[in-house]
């Protein structure tokens, strides 16, 4: 599949109203779904700070902290005949337009699959730098610590799409399993851990060689994951069996499981690596695992918690709802509300990192 190239001034309503020397936010990016746009949060006034618009369906957004993008999914699968007519971008050549459009000789995914859209941002200044076409409506993203790939799941193709952030050029498709939900890296930049809801496996996938070096059975459909790198643990949501599943990378084994009750969807790590939160959106609850002593202690969060993601050095931790268009900041160390904000939609994949303020 080919690049689009398409760099884009954003209209960020003050994205960067900040004036004097250069300084440092940490920003929380919140994808708003089919309002098609990332709205960018202050994290220690919950403010917002701008808008990133012309994300369609956007759902998965990733970065890795130190890497300058962030790459965003698109849930929705477009035409290619609509992307062709997009304006020529600043600093590209009507020759290099031309390649950018023309279709593959040799499409990489699933025979038939449809066209979807990675926008890769500059997390500074909020421009999109470019879209790469994949094959198929995008659920969630990540983004190697290295900087060097992005890889996307595809629940209606069985497997990910890999993306090479150096040349953006997708360089891959690797099949999973079925209904690949959610991919988290560790600190080996070549190594991607996709849960695959459909058959309840964790697939182990080496970039480098584009294959799956292993599956580790993970529950009955494990969607969201963390891997805790200093332990060489890695949490699993069993969504529908409302458990939180402890696996050892290494071996795979199942050390331990956390029962948390209902439908849940959304895990991080604590800012200090010794808890895990957990959305519990069957129950409307937010649940922290204690992995010292493994109690589980819950607070009432209604409704619907469903995407989290916790604030490095704040001590807060952002919490979307699946049934009201907004999100909840939490303090992580009593599980109270400190406050909350609107969005435009349905908030998904968020994503916290320090952006530079001018």
């Amino acid at each position: 599949m080919g690049i689009i190239g398409l760099t884009k001034s954003l209209s960020v309503a003050s994205v960067f109203a900040l004036t004097g020397s250069v300084a440092f936010a940490q920003t929380v990016f919140v994808p708003e779904g089919s309002a098609n746009s990332v709205l960018m949060v202050d994290a220690a006034t919950g403010t917002a700070t701008g808008r990133i618009e012309g994300l369609e369906a956007v759902h998965g957004l990733s970065g890795a902290p130190g890497v300058p993008v962030l790459v965003a999914g698109s849930y929705a699968e477009v035409d290619r005949e609509e992307i062709a007519q997009t304006a020529r971008p600043e600093g590209v050549s009507d020759d290099e337009h031309a390649v950018h459009h023309a279709a593959a000789a040799r499409p990489m995914g699933p025979a038939g699959a449809g066209l979807s859209l990675l926008s890769v941002i500059d997390a500074d200044t909020g421009r999109i730098l470019r879209r790469i076409e994949v094959p198929g409506s995008v659920h969630h993203t990540a983004v190697s610590p290295d900087g060097r790939f992005a890889v996307a799941t595809h629940p209606s193709g069985d497997g990910i799409s890999v993306v090479d952030l150096e040349t953006f050029a997708m360089t891959a498709w690797i099949p999973t399993g079925p209904m690949p939900n959610y991919a988290v890296f560790g600190t080996a930049p070549g190594m991607v851990y996709v849960s695959n809801a459909g058959n309840g496996t964790v697939s182990e996938v080496d970039l480098t060689r584009a294959i799956v070096r292993r599956n580790l059975v993970a529950g009955s459909a494990p969607e969201h994951l963390v891997l805790d790198s200093a332990s060489d643990m890695l949490y699993v949501a069993d969504t529908d069996a409302g458990k939180v599943l402890e696996l050892a990378r290494e071996s795979g084994d199942l050390r331990r499981s956390f029962e948390i009750g209902g439908e849940i969807h959304g895990i991080d790590l604590t800012d200090d690596g010794t808890g895990v939160m957990v959305a519990g959106r069957g129950e409307d609850k937010l649940a922290l695992i204690d992995l010292a002593d493994g109690s589980v202690t819950s607070v009432a969060l209604a409704s619907q918690p469903y995407h989290l993601a916790t604030v490095p050095g704040t001590g807060r931790l952002f919490v979307s709802s699946a049934a009201d268009p907004k999100v909840w900041i939490v303090d992580t160390s009593d599980l109270s509300v400190i406050d909350e904000f609107a969005v435009r939609d349905t908030a998904h994949q968020m994503v916290a990192r320090k952006v530079t303020m001018n």
